[in-house]
Protein backbone atom coordinates (compact mmCIF):
# COMPACT_ATOMS: atom_id res chain seq x y z
CA UNK A 1 0.00 0.00 0.00
CA UNK A 2 0.63 3.76 -0.18
CA UNK A 3 1.92 5.60 2.63
CA UNK A 4 3.49 8.59 3.61
CA UNK A 5 6.76 7.92 6.09
CA UNK A 6 9.09 10.15 7.52
CA UNK A 7 12.65 9.10 7.68
CA UNK A 8 14.50 10.92 9.48
CA UNK A 9 13.58 14.35 11.42
CA UNK A 10 14.19 17.90 9.99
CA UNK A 11 13.42 16.28 6.68
CA UNK A 12 10.41 15.77 4.38
CA UNK A 13 8.30 13.22 4.49
CA UNK A 14 8.05 10.83 1.43
CA UNK A 15 5.35 8.65 -0.31
CA UNK A 16 6.64 5.19 -0.54
CA UNK A 17 5.35 1.32 -0.88
CA UNK A 18 5.22 -0.57 2.48
CA UNK A 19 3.24 -4.02 3.31
CA UNK A 20 -0.54 -3.80 4.08
CA UNK A 21 -1.21 -4.60 7.60
CA UNK A 22 -2.75 -8.00 8.11
CA UNK A 23 -5.01 -9.24 10.99
CA UNK A 24 -2.62 -11.48 14.00
CA UNK A 25 -5.27 -10.43 17.29
CA UNK A 26 -8.71 -11.65 17.66
CA UNK A 27 -9.22 -7.55 18.33
CA UNK A 28 -7.99 -6.26 15.57
CA UNK A 29 -9.65 -4.10 13.53
CA UNK A 30 -7.56 -3.09 9.81
CA UNK A 31 -9.94 0.05 8.33
CA UNK A 32 -9.60 1.48 4.30
CA UNK A 33 -8.62 4.93 5.52
CA UNK A 34 -11.30 7.52 3.84
CA UNK A 35 -9.94 10.87 5.65
CA UNK A 36 -6.69 11.63 7.36
CA UNK A 37 -6.45 15.16 9.28
CA UNK A 38 -3.67 17.14 8.57
CA UNK A 39 -2.18 18.30 12.12
CA UNK A 40 -0.14 20.86 13.38
CA UNK A 41 1.91 18.37 15.65
CA UNK A 42 2.61 16.36 12.37
CA UNK A 43 4.76 19.56 11.79
CA UNK A 44 6.12 19.18 15.01
CA UNK A 45 6.83 15.43 14.91
CA UNK A 46 8.74 16.14 12.43
CA UNK A 47 10.94 18.90 13.42
CA UNK A 48 11.56 16.55 16.22
CA UNK A 49 10.09 17.74 18.83
CA UNK A 50 8.37 14.61 19.94
CA UNK A 51 11.42 12.58 19.41
CA UNK A 52 12.12 12.02 22.98
CA UNK A 53 8.44 11.48 24.30
CA UNK A 54 7.47 8.66 21.49
CA UNK A 55 10.77 7.32 21.15
CA UNK A 56 9.09 5.37 17.61
CA UNK A 57 11.35 3.91 15.14
CA UNK A 58 11.69 5.59 11.75
CA UNK A 59 10.82 5.37 9.40
CA UNK A 60 7.16 5.00 10.06
CA UNK A 61 4.10 6.19 9.04
CA UNK A 62 2.76 9.14 10.48
CA UNK A 63 -0.94 10.56 10.59
CA UNK A 64 -3.57 10.78 14.02
CA UNK A 65 -6.86 12.13 12.60
CA UNK A 66 -8.04 9.14 11.29
CA UNK A 67 -11.77 7.81 9.44
CA UNK A 68 -12.50 5.12 6.50
CA UNK A 69 -14.36 2.11 6.00
CA UNK A 70 -13.85 -1.13 8.33
CA UNK A 71 -11.59 -3.77 5.63
CA UNK A 72 -11.09 -6.51 8.25
CA UNK A 73 -11.64 -7.91 11.69
CA UNK A 74 -10.57 -10.20 14.29
CA UNK A 75 -12.69 -12.90 15.21
CA UNK A 76 -13.98 -11.37 19.01
CA UNK A 77 -14.82 -7.72 16.92
CA UNK A 78 -18.45 -7.54 17.79
CA UNK A 79 -19.08 -3.83 17.68
CA UNK A 80 -18.08 -2.81 13.87
CA UNK A 81 -18.21 -5.28 10.88
CA UNK A 82 -16.89 -5.21 7.44
CA UNK A 83 -18.11 -1.97 5.46
CA UNK A 84 -18.87 0.00 8.71
CA UNK A 85 -17.49 3.51 8.41
CA UNK A 86 -15.91 4.36 11.36
CA UNK A 87 -14.00 7.23 13.16
CA UNK A 88 -10.95 6.10 15.16
CA UNK A 89 -9.81 7.17 18.80
CA UNK A 90 -6.05 8.16 18.23
CA UNK A 91 -5.17 5.48 21.03
CA UNK A 92 -5.12 1.98 21.13
CA UNK A 93 -5.74 0.65 24.76
CA UNK A 94 -5.32 -2.17 26.87
CA UNK A 95 -9.20 -1.88 28.11
CA UNK A 96 -7.25 -3.83 31.30
CA UNK A 97 -5.17 -1.34 33.69
CA UNK A 98 -6.83 1.34 36.15
CA UNK A 99 -6.85 4.06 34.03
CA UNK A 100 -9.26 2.09 31.43
CA UNK A 101 -11.12 0.53 34.03
CA UNK A 102 -12.08 4.07 34.85
CA UNK A 103 -13.43 4.78 31.44
CA UNK A 104 -9.79 7.28 31.39
CA UNK A 105 -8.20 5.20 28.66
CA UNK A 106 -6.29 8.52 27.36
CA UNK A 107 -4.03 7.69 30.34
CA UNK A 108 -3.71 4.01 29.56
CA UNK A 109 -0.50 2.67 31.36
CA UNK A 110 0.09 0.30 28.15
CA UNK A 111 -1.17 2.36 25.13
CA UNK A 112 -0.34 2.62 21.56
CA UNK A 113 -0.70 6.00 19.78
CA UNK A 114 -0.77 5.46 16.02
CA UNK A 115 0.60 8.32 13.99
CA UNK A 116 2.42 9.05 17.05
CA UNK A 117 4.81 5.87 18.51
CA UNK A 118 3.52 3.66 15.63
CA UNK A 119 2.21 3.88 12.18
CA UNK A 120 -0.48 6.09 11.44
CA UNK A 121 -3.14 7.32 8.99
CA UNK A 122 -1.36 8.82 5.96
CA UNK A 123 -1.61 5.83 4.14
CA UNK A 124 -4.37 3.55 2.39
CA UNK A 125 -4.77 0.87 5.45
CA UNK A 126 -4.52 1.58 9.26
CA UNK A 127 -4.16 -0.89 11.61
CA UNK A 128 -5.95 -0.42 15.07
CA UNK A 129 -8.29 -2.56 17.73
CA UNK A 130 -11.83 -2.77 18.41
CA UNK A 131 -11.50 -0.32 21.23
CA UNK A 132 -10.79 2.57 19.05
CA UNK A 133 -13.41 2.09 16.66
CA UNK A 134 -16.58 4.05 16.90
CA UNK A 135 -19.33 3.48 14.14
CA UNK A 136 -20.25 6.63 12.73
CA UNK A 137 -24.02 7.62 11.86
CA UNK A 138 -25.08 7.23 8.57
CA UNK A 139 -25.35 10.53 7.58
CA UNK A 140 -21.47 11.06 8.26
CA UNK A 141 -18.39 10.72 6.09
CA UNK A 142 -15.15 9.34 6.89
CA UNK A 143 -13.30 12.78 5.26
CA UNK A 144 -15.86 15.06 6.56
CA UNK A 145 -15.13 14.06 10.70
CA UNK A 146 -11.57 12.43 10.10
CA UNK A 147 -10.30 15.52 12.42
CA UNK A 148 -12.64 15.32 15.05
CA UNK A 149 -10.43 12.31 16.21
CA UNK A 150 -8.19 14.72 17.47
CA UNK A 151 -8.60 18.15 16.93
CA UNK A 152 -12.19 17.49 18.05
CA UNK A 153 -11.86 15.11 20.30
CA UNK A 154 -9.55 17.48 21.93
CA UNK A 155 -11.45 20.46 21.92
CA UNK A 156 -13.85 18.76 23.41
CA UNK A 157 -11.81 17.44 25.89
CA UNK A 158 -11.40 20.39 27.10
CA UNK A 159 -14.41 22.67 26.51
CA UNK A 160 -16.48 19.65 28.28
CA UNK A 161 -14.17 20.22 30.99
CA UNK A 162 -14.83 24.13 31.33
CA UNK A 163 -18.86 23.21 29.99
CA UNK A 164 -19.14 21.28 33.24
CA UNK A 165 -18.30 24.35 35.74
CA UNK A 166 -19.62 27.20 33.81
CA UNK A 167 -22.69 28.77 35.16
CA UNK A 168 -25.49 30.67 33.16
CA UNK A 169 -24.16 34.34 33.15
CA UNK A 170 -20.09 33.50 33.53
CA UNK A 171 -18.07 34.51 30.90
CA UNK A 172 -15.51 32.20 28.54
CA UNK A 173 -12.69 33.70 26.75
CA UNK A 174 -11.68 31.33 23.79
CA UNK A 175 -7.97 32.04 22.32
CA UNK A 176 -7.86 31.10 18.49
CA UNK A 177 -10.51 29.95 16.34
CA UNK A 178 -8.85 28.35 13.43
CA UNK A 179 -8.29 24.50 13.24
CA UNK A 180 -9.24 23.53 16.90
CA UNK A 181 -10.84 26.68 17.94
CA UNK A 182 -13.46 26.83 15.56
CA UNK A 183 -14.49 23.62 16.72
CA UNK A 184 -14.54 24.40 20.63
CA UNK A 185 -16.40 27.47 19.42
CA UNK A 186 -18.94 25.20 18.92
CA UNK A 187 -18.81 22.41 21.66
CA UNK A 188 -18.94 25.22 23.51
CA UNK A 189 -22.23 26.72 22.11
CA UNK A 190 -23.35 23.07 22.01
CA UNK A 191 -22.66 22.82 25.73
CA UNK A 192 -22.85 25.53 28.10
CA UNK A 193 -25.36 28.85 27.87
CA UNK A 194 -21.91 30.57 29.15
CA UNK A 195 -21.35 34.18 27.39
CA UNK A 196 -18.54 34.01 24.88
CA UNK A 197 -15.60 35.72 23.66
CA UNK A 198 -13.52 34.72 20.97
CA UNK A 199 -10.13 36.55 19.75
CA UNK A 200 -8.30 35.80 17.24
CA UNK A 201 -5.86 37.79 15.23
CA UNK A 202 -7.39 36.62 11.80
CA UNK A 203 -10.08 38.71 10.73
CA UNK A 204 -11.98 35.98 8.61
CA UNK A 205 -11.60 33.38 11.38
CA UNK A 206 -13.60 35.56 13.86
CA UNK A 207 -16.09 35.70 11.41
CA UNK A 208 -16.49 32.16 11.42
CA UNK A 209 -16.63 32.20 15.03
CA UNK A 210 -19.47 34.61 15.16
CA UNK A 211 -21.57 32.45 12.77
CA UNK A 212 -20.71 29.28 14.87
CA UNK A 213 -21.88 31.18 17.76
CA UNK A 214 -19.63 33.70 19.16
CA UNK A 215 -21.27 36.30 21.55
CA UNK A 216 -18.37 38.65 21.08
CA UNK A 217 -15.29 38.45 18.98
CA UNK A 218 -12.20 40.77 19.57
CA UNK A 219 -9.49 40.91 16.73
CA UNK A 220 -5.80 40.75 18.47
CA UNK A 221 -4.45 43.67 17.13
CA UNK A 222 -2.97 44.82 20.85
CA UNK A 223 -5.70 46.23 22.51
CA UNK A 224 -7.19 42.75 22.98
CA UNK A 225 -6.97 42.51 26.82
CA UNK A 226 -8.34 45.93 26.95
CA UNK A 227 -11.23 44.63 24.78
CA UNK A 228 -12.20 41.73 26.87
CA UNK A 229 -11.42 43.29 30.30
CA UNK A 230 -14.21 46.10 28.79
CA UNK A 231 -16.68 43.08 28.13
CA UNK A 232 -16.30 41.19 31.40
CA UNK A 233 -17.22 44.21 33.90
CA UNK A 234 -13.13 44.46 34.63
CA UNK A 235 -13.44 41.34 36.46
CA UNK A 236 -11.82 38.73 33.58
CA UNK A 237 -13.25 35.51 32.72
CA UNK A 238 -14.03 32.52 34.65
CA UNK A 239 -13.08 30.46 32.04
CA UNK A 240 -10.09 31.04 29.40
CA UNK A 241 -10.16 28.11 26.75
CA UNK A 242 -6.36 28.61 24.98
CA UNK A 243 -6.00 26.52 21.68
CA UNK A 244 -3.12 28.74 20.49
CA UNK A 245 -0.12 28.51 23.74
CA UNK A 246 2.36 30.67 22.38
CA UNK A 247 2.89 34.17 20.65
CA UNK A 248 1.77 35.82 23.58
CA UNK A 249 -1.59 33.82 24.16
CA UNK A 250 -0.39 32.80 27.04
CA UNK A 251 0.51 35.85 28.63
CA UNK A 252 -3.02 36.87 26.99
CA UNK A 253 -5.23 34.29 28.94
CA UNK A 254 -3.79 34.72 32.32
CA UNK A 255 -4.21 38.67 31.81
CA UNK A 256 -7.46 37.69 31.25
CA UNK A 257 -8.66 35.87 33.77
CA UNK A 258 -11.00 36.40 36.95
CA UNK A 259 -10.03 35.29 40.25
CA UNK A 260 -10.96 31.85 41.34
CA UNK A 261 -11.08 31.18 37.51
CA UNK A 262 -9.51 28.32 35.53
CA UNK A 263 -7.15 28.30 32.43
CA UNK A 264 -7.30 25.67 30.31
CA UNK A 265 -4.21 24.74 28.23
CA UNK A 266 -4.67 23.20 24.68
CA UNK A 267 -2.52 24.85 22.23
CA UNK A 268 1.41 24.84 23.02
CA UNK A 269 4.94 25.67 21.73
CA UNK A 270 5.31 28.47 25.00
CA UNK A 271 5.99 28.59 28.32
CA UNK A 272 4.07 29.34 31.31
CA UNK A 273 5.54 31.73 33.53
CA UNK A 274 3.38 32.74 36.56
CA UNK A 275 4.29 33.70 40.13
CA UNK A 276 3.50 31.42 42.53
CA UNK A 277 1.69 34.41 44.99
CA UNK A 278 -0.55 35.48 42.14
CA UNK A 279 -1.60 31.99 41.83
CA UNK A 280 -2.37 31.36 45.63
CA UNK A 281 -3.22 35.18 46.12
CA UNK A 282 -6.06 35.09 43.19
CA UNK A 283 -6.69 30.88 43.19
CA UNK A 284 -6.65 30.41 39.67
CA UNK A 285 -6.11 27.42 37.99
CA UNK A 286 -4.50 26.01 35.24
CA UNK A 287 -5.70 22.49 33.33
CA UNK A 288 -3.51 20.95 30.73
CA UNK A 289 -5.53 19.18 28.05
CA UNK A 290 -4.37 16.26 25.46
CA UNK A 291 -6.84 14.32 23.47
CA UNK A 292 -10.13 12.78 25.34
CA UNK A 293 -11.55 9.61 26.07
CA UNK A 294 -13.44 7.49 23.98
CA UNK A 295 -16.80 8.21 25.46
CA UNK A 296 -15.51 11.78 24.91
CA UNK A 297 -15.45 11.00 21.13
CA UNK A 298 -18.66 8.99 21.01
CA UNK A 299 -20.20 11.78 22.77
CA UNK A 300 -18.69 14.64 19.85
CA UNK A 301 -20.07 12.33 16.90
CA UNK A 302 -23.62 12.46 18.74
CA UNK A 303 -23.21 16.30 18.15
CA UNK A 304 -21.65 16.17 14.68
CA UNK A 305 -24.65 13.94 13.69
CA UNK A 306 -27.02 16.27 15.44
CA UNK A 307 -25.45 19.19 13.09
CA UNK A 308 -24.28 21.27 16.15
CA UNK A 309 -20.41 20.55 15.19
CA UNK A 310 -19.74 20.70 11.63
CA UNK A 311 -15.36 20.70 10.69
CA UNK A 312 -14.42 23.60 8.00
CA UNK A 313 -12.33 21.19 5.81
CA UNK A 314 -10.06 21.43 2.62
CA UNK A 315 -9.34 18.13 1.23
CA UNK A 316 -5.95 16.82 -0.56
CA UNK A 317 -5.06 13.64 -2.23
CA UNK A 318 -2.92 11.07 -0.58
CA UNK A 319 -0.07 12.32 -3.19
CA UNK A 320 -0.60 15.93 -2.32
CA UNK A 321 0.42 15.68 1.26
CA UNK A 322 3.30 18.02 1.11
CA UNK A 323 1.80 20.61 -0.13
CA UNK A 324 -1.30 19.88 2.44
CA UNK A 325 1.92 20.32 5.20
CA UNK A 326 3.52 23.54 3.84
CA UNK A 327 -0.13 25.00 3.52
CA UNK A 328 -0.72 24.42 6.63
CA UNK A 329 2.69 25.95 8.24
CA UNK A 330 1.92 28.92 5.91
CA UNK A 331 -1.43 29.26 7.85
CA UNK A 332 -2.91 29.04 4.32
CA UNK A 333 -5.46 26.23 5.43
CA UNK A 334 -9.26 27.38 6.33
CA UNK A 335 -10.55 24.72 9.17
CA UNK A 336 -8.96 21.18 8.87
CA UNK A 337 -6.99 19.99 5.99
CA UNK A 338 -7.51 16.38 4.95
CA UNK A 339 -5.93 13.79 3.18
CA UNK A 340 -7.97 11.35 0.96
CA UNK A 341 -6.23 8.61 -0.34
Amino acid sequence: MKAVQLGKYHAAPELVHVADPEINSPLDVIVRIGGAGVCRTDLHIIEGQWADKSNVDLPYTIGHENAGWVQAVGSAVTNVAVGDAVILHPLVTCGLCRACRFGDDVHCVNSSFPGIDTDGGYAEYLKTTARSAIRLDDSLQPADVAALADAGLTAYHAVAKAARVLRPGDKALVIGAGGLGHIGVQVLRALSSAEMIVVDRNADALALAEQLGADHTVLADGDQIEAVRELTGGSGAEAVIDFVGEGGAIEDGVASLRRNGSYYVIGYGGALHVPTIDIISTEINFIGNLVGSYNDLAELMVLAAQGKVTLHTSTYALSDFAKALDDLDRGEVRGRAILVP
